[in-house]
């Protein structure tokens, strides 16, 4: 007699946020909800816990202890914008809950791929589908975010911030960058400044060396600002790019202005153990509780997450969501206002839920 496959529970930690975080991350369990059932072999246990601007004002946490620990008890992390450009620590940082998840988590490595799926959305002259696809590998934990807990004196006549460097956290960076790169074109850009700053030269020197590990993969090495220009002029060149912190959290963005804006680009930030997976983009106060936020970058980040639980079922569920997303989105017309268009963030998701 033959046994049904044993059936495996996924954990997902959610944690909508504020703003439009709360209607994507809904359009995102939606689409999951939807491919659930061509998943026979994995379940998907989502459970929502507190964090974000919203949760600082009730209760002065805007991650509270118990989120955390939800967090490294799930297999993944489904997470939404956080912040409030209103609402802030006494010191007058922001609340950033999803920064300090990647350093408690050790979630070193952005991901943030960048992919035209329809020429309409690209600001360039001429630029078709498909050839803009490249991925942004951000270091997260370390670089010139290093200091931002740092506090400025009162009185003070200068600030400083520090931008570290480390051979444990470059390496493994670089690691993840040329592993990933075997999977794409195999080829990897460094971006650096190092014809300025001996942090950057270090971290050159380190990258050459784990080059030497990967000889099938092509490399080339591009200063920041060179970088910034040839994404704008020849964005097909590139095919992954690994980076310091902040240039990465910059030319994320620029990336990202190239197939549409914020509400295009998903993003994963990844760790030995962990993973958060969240869009790219904020909460966007300003439209929040309208019902126009671009959902597509949520969605395709839960599609990322599907990808990183490496199982048959979920990554195959994954390509439906993307090709879903592809399908909805060949028609021009079926744009939110982020991207010149009328359709509502529930008019997207259900465009992309009948592709599936």
């Amino acid at each position: 007699m033959d046994h049904p496959a044993e059936l495996r529970t996924l954990h997902i930690a959610v944690l909508h946020g504020d703003g439009i975080g709360i209607e994507v991350v809904a359009a995102a369990l939606a689409v999951l909800a939807a491919v659930q059932p061509r998943m026979p072999g994995v379940r998907l246990e989502l459970q929502s816990h507190p964090a974000g601007a919203a949760e600082f004002r009730r209760t002065g946490h805007d991650l509270p202890e118990s989120t955390i620990q939800a967090c490294r008890d799930a297999d993944a992390i489904l997470l939404g914008a956080m912040g409030l450009p209103d609402v802030r620590h006494p010191d007058g940082r922001e609340c950033t809950p999803q920064i300090a998840l990647r350093e408690i988590l050790d979630l070193y490595a952005g991901l943030r791929p960048i992919r035209l799926m329809h020429a309409a959305d690209c600001p360039l002259k001429s630029c078709d589908a498909g050839q803009i696809d490249f991925l942004i590998i951000r270091e997260n934990t370390e670089g010139l975010f290093w200091s931002r807990n740092e506090r400025l004196t009162p009185g003070s006549e200068e600030a400083r911030d520090t931008l570290r460097i480390s051979r444990a956290g470059s390496e493994r960076l670089f690691r993840t960058a040329f592993t990933l790169a075997r999977g794409r074109r195999n080829h990897v850009t460094l971006v650096d400044k190092a014809n300025v700053l001996p942090s950057m030269v270090f971290f050159r020197r380190i990258f050459d060396e784990v080059a030497a590990e990967f000889p099938d993969v092509e490399t080339q090495r591009v200063y920041v600002d060179a970088a910034a220009l040839f994404l704008v002029q020849r964005p097909q060149r590139f095919d992954v790019i690994v980076t310091e912190n902040m240039f990465g959290d910059i030319l994320s963005d620029l990336g990202a202005a190239l197939i549409g804006g914020m509400g295009m680009a998903p993003s994963a930030d990844i760790g030995a153990q962990h993973a958060v997976f969240q869009p790219s983009h904020g909460t966007a106060p300003d439209i929040a509780g309208q019902g126009i936020a671009n959902p597509v970058a949520t969605i395709l980040s839960a599609a990322m997450m599907l990808d990183w639980f490496e199982l048959t079922e979920t990554r195959t569920a994954a390509q439906r969501i993307r090709d879903a997303v592809t399908a909805a989105l060949s028609d021009p017309a079926l744009r939110t206002p982020d991207l010149g268009g009328r359709r509502s963030t529930t008019e997207v998701t259900r465009a992309i839920l009948d592709c599936l």
